[in-house]
């Protein structure tokens, strides 16, 4: 279930015609991974045009910028995440993130084109707020990072998504061409990789990721998972390092002008 005040801030995005998908662990929950998350990632389209409704809701919201980088178009540009502080009636505020460019991710025109949208019930105002949600691809490439914690997740997704076709693994109500490339793109589950090269072999034997073919040849699962995982996890260290730098300059510039 999403929070009450992660639905207002929500709602208030959506009222000003902001173009913003919601991410990270309150999507994952919607697509029945369950995750509990106390924050809000949302990714937004940051166009000279757009920015502006942007701006009026977060001013609505009465959200402050924390930490660093400022809110200016050029970090989102880059693929810095602004972080923002919503007052929210608790002791804690909100913790918004706010991004506009992700590492294996499409731009956000094909994002939105591609999202999902959601209606949730909110049971302060007893009625229903619609969201629009990062697809489920989409949102599964945002999870593969340098981080741990974010592949347990992954596999949960995958898994979850799985697990709602597997119904379909006979007769005419097969999978789609979509659905199947997904799978054999995305899961990590070693008993459902093997379920789903025996249902279909024809694909499998197509398939160029060497997890894939692990299975098809009998070798070592996991530790073709685990060297998959490492090379990701590699390039997305890689990504970030000069952002880290940039991020780390502008901390050493805000102390020394304080």
């Amino acid at each position: 279930m999403i929070p009450t005040q992660i639905l207002r801030v929500l709602s208030t995005i959506r009222t000003f015609d902001v173009h913003a998908l919601l991410m990270g662990g309150q999507a994952c929950v919607l697509y029945g991974a369950a995750e509990y998350s106390r924050d809000l990632d949302l990714a937004v389209l940051a166009t000279p045009d757009a920015l502006p409704s942007l701006h009026s809701a977060l001013h609505a919201l009465r959200a402050t910028v924390i930490d660093v980088p400022s809110f200016e178009a050029p970090y989102l540009d880059r693929g810095h995440a602004v972080h923002f502080s919503i007052p929210d009636g608790s002791a804690s505020p909100l913790r918004v993130d706010i991004m506009s460019r992700l590492r294996g991710v499409e731009a956000f025109p094909a994002l939105w084109d591609r999202r999902t949208t959601i209606a949730l019930h909110d049971a302060e105002r007893d009625g229903e707020v619609l969201v629009d949600v990062m697809a489920l691809s989409a949102l599964v490439a945002a999870k593969k990072t340098q981080r741990d914690k974010d592949w347990p997740m992954l596999r949960r997704l995958v898994d979850a998504s799985y697990a709602l076709g597997r119904d379909r693994m006979s007769g005419d109500d097969r999978p789609t061409k979509e659905q199947l490339a997904f799978w054999f793109a995305e899961l990590r589950s070693p008993e459902f990789l093997v379920e789903l090269v025996a249902h279909f072999p024809e694909v499998a034997a197509q398939s160029h990721r060497a997890v894939v073919q692990a299975v098809v040849q009998g070798h070592d699962i996991d530790a073709a998972l685990a060297t998959e995982q490492a090379a990701v996890m590699r390039e997305d260290k890689a990504y970030w390092a000069p952002l880290r730098r940039e991020l780390e300059l502008l901390r050493h510039e805000a102390r020394s002008s304080t």
